[in-house]
């Protein structure tokens, strides 16, 4: 059974930092590329960033220069290092793994196979 677990998220100050982590299980983690995933109340899900199986990583304009995707391909594990958090960053964060290939990093929730439950970020003003 594919398990995916964040944890991480919660309450900070605007100018903070939080890192996320997303543990996965029931898979070949290697062998996936992996992507996060944010949606804020009455808003679509939107790609955030992604990290391949060779560690290439792709990010949303929104988030470039703020925020780091990596990966622990011994924990199982991927995370994301958010700084200089901003009020719009608020929402619910979600990781996803993408059963195809590995080496493309996709940006549309559709192509993703296995979810978590996702972790709440609100960064206050």
């Amino acid at each position: 059974q594919v398990q995916l677990v964040e944890s991480g998220g919660g309450l900070v100050q605007a100018g903070g930092s939080l890192r996320l982590s997303c543990a996965v299980s029931g898979l070949t983690f290697s062998s996936y590329a992996m992507g996060w995933f944010r949606q804020a109340p009455g808003k679509e899900r939107e790609f955030v960033a992604g990290i391949s199986r060779v560690v290439g990583t792709y990010y949303a304009d929104s988030v470039k220069g703020r925020i780091t995707c990596s990966r622990d391909n011994a924990k199982n594990t991927v995370y994301l290092q958010m700084n200089s958090l901003k009020p719009e960053d608020t929402a619910v964060y979600y990781c996803a793994a993408d059963a195809t290939t590995g080496y493309a990093i996709r940006s549309s929730a559709r192509e993703y196979n296995y979810w978590g439950q996702g972790t709440q970020v609100t960064v206050s003003s």
